[in-house]
């Protein structure tokens, strides 16, 4: 019997669109299935009263994004598509925001660190492969073991916030991937954002695609040269799956993967993540005006960041208004992530209320599966993955190569098509 599609693709995030975008343009049948109503995964964007609000990933970087510059050149994006956000960010010590956090300014003004923290920066690594991040130095190495090699500030006014900011615990996840990760992106001074919302790549990509929403994947199981698929009661067959979604996702989708795979997958832990969007009636700002700021554990204990959307782009908000969006940290997510909204929104909007004027209705955004969280067991299973054989199911998404960002979810993206028309005895254009 011959298979429903050429190729299924199981999630309709950036990974899984530009996996079946270059694939489509191989001249391959290729259906992508997405459980959640919208599309976007972790870069989708809730467009509320008239406010765009980004419930995932917020930012792109000039630097250590190649792929995803391709691929947005691909999709006709012009410059003024993805603007430079052009505020600096913040870090809050001892009751004021510090400019200049991430960027050369931070070096000149301290974003917090002492002087004498600032010395032991020096004594950090600065040539870690962000491509094969478990060749460093720093071997097997957590982010608080790296830490407490140096002054206190480092720990609580520079890794730990970095890592907050991936919303990660710094206890678990590796410092090589952290610091690889930085040195990749550059400055925080030249980061973009995408002008109406941080889903349009993936909203111009599933135009042209056939994605059908709102139909979960409960099973796949690989079958020699094909796989079946369990959508609703039905099955479909394809020669090709996709599996574009978290490593826990597909871990408990996949029903028979080989062992390297199955390791690998095990290894691979996500953080969650919640989010809560709070509409204003007039733009706020701290002085110098960023974009951002962050409020380490040493100074806070609910939230990691307070991004003001009004700042990042004008146009994300109602002339006029004005609207912040809290994160909260890494350590409180968990339990958190069951309460009800109210519980959520007044406990944030409490914590806020420490930096700035705000109170009224707001937006809950969660996500169970936020980002991976690169853990030193991940690390040590990354190699005998990328070595897995070309079958019937394979991977997509920031998780396979350990960068939890959009260039590494569109990286894997164009490998995953390569692979599969290898089966195939074709060659992808990517």
């Amino acid at each position: 019997m011959s298979p429903d599609v050429d190729v299924a693709v199981v999630g309709a995030g950036i990974a899984g669109l530009t996996a079946a975008t270059e694939l489509r343009r191989a001249g391959l049948d290729v259906r992508v299935y997405e459980a959640a109503e919208r599309i976007g995964g972790r870069m989708a964007t809730a467009r509320v009263d008239g406010c765009a609000i980004d419930t995932g990933a917020e930012q792109i970087s000039p630097r250590g994004y190649p792929a995803t510059w391709d691929l947005l050149r691909r999709l006709n994006f012009r410059p003024s598509d993805v603007p430079p956000i052009g505020r600096p960010i913040a870090m809050w010590r001892d009751g004021e925001a510090h400019l200049g956090f991430g960027s050369a300014r931070g070096l000149l003004t301290g974003a917090g660190l002492s002087p004498r923290a600032r010395l032991d920066l020096l004594r950090l690594p600065t040539r870690i492969d962000p491509e094969r991040p478990e060749s460093s130095s720093l071997g097997d190495a957590t982010v608080t073991a790296l830490a407490s090699r140096h002054h206190p500030d480092v720990h609580d006014y520079l890794l730990q916030p970095a890592a907050s900011f991936c919303l990660w615990d710094p206890r678990r996840s590796s410092a090589a991937v952290l610091l690889g990760m930085q040195q990749a992106v550059g400055s925080a001074s030249t980061w973009r954002t995408y002008r109406e919302g941080m889903d349009q790549p993936c909203r111009r990509m599933a135009a042209e695609l056939d994605v059908v929403i709102g139909r979960p994947v409960s099973e796949v199981v690989s079958g020699g040269d094909s796989a079946r698929l369990r959508v609703g009661e039905g099955v479909i067959t394809a020669r090709q799956v996709l599996l574009c979604v978290p490593a826990p996702v597909a871990a408990a989708l996949h029903a028979n993967p080989p062992a390297a795979e199955a390791e690998f997958l095990t290894a691979c832990t996500f953080t969650s993540a919640i989010k809560v969007a709070i509409p204003l009636e007039a733009p706020v700002a701290l002085p110098g005006r960023p974009y951002l700021l962050i409020t380490p554990r040493a100074e806070e204990d609910l939230l990691a960041a307070i991004l003001f959307d009004h700042l990042k782009h004008p146009d994300r908000v109602p002339a006029g208004k004005g609207m912040v969006t809290a994160v909260v940290n890494a350590e409180s997510t968990p339990e958190l992530l069951a309460a009800p909204d109210h519980e959520v929104v007044s406990r944030v909007i409490e914590a806020a209320r420490r930096y700035l004027p705000v109170s009224g209705a707001a937006h809950v955004h969660r996500h169970a599966h936020a980002l991976p969280e690169c853990t030193p067991a991940a690390l040590a299973a990354l190699p005998g993955f990328r070595g897995r054989a070309i079958g019937p199911v394979d991977y997509a998404g920031d998780w396979v190569n350990l960068r939890p960002h959009s260039e590494g979810a569109v990286r894997t993206a164009a490998l995953a098509a390569s692979r599969a028309l290898s089966r195939f005895g074709a060659a992808v254009p990517v």
